[in-house]
């Protein structure tokens, strides 16, 4: 980090010692050192600057993908037993309604 900061440093001091005070070659050098600086120092603040970080991004979002197929899943099993609820007190509304219910003697 601190030799992309080096590097930064000089592509300032040669931008404004150049002739022309830079041109379109020495700005977008300019910004691709600032760009990658304030990449680095953000994953650094973050605790991501390690190789390690990667399978860890990596392994939350497989837990997260988990969770969302877990929550799906639920979601579904609620909404079919619902569903098998509704539809078994309509067939015993209709049992009511028909009279059937007194046929069946224990």
């Amino acid at each position: 980090m601190v030799q992309d900061g080096e590097m930064l440093a000089r592509l300032v001091a040669q931008a404004q010692g150049g002739p022309g005070g830079g041109d379109m070659v020495m700005i977008r050098a300019l910004i691709e050192e600032a760009s990658e600086l304030g990449a680095g120092r953000v994953l650094e603040r973050l605790g991501l600057e390690d190789r390690r970080a990667q399978d860890d991004v990596r392994e939350l979002r497989e837990l997260l993908r988990a969770w969302r197929d877990a929550k799906k899943a639920a979601r579904g099993a609620v909404i079919g037993w619902v569903v098998r609820i509704g539809l078994a007190l309509v067939l015993l509304g209709i049992a009511v309604k028909a009279g059937m219910v007194g046929l069946v003697k224990a």
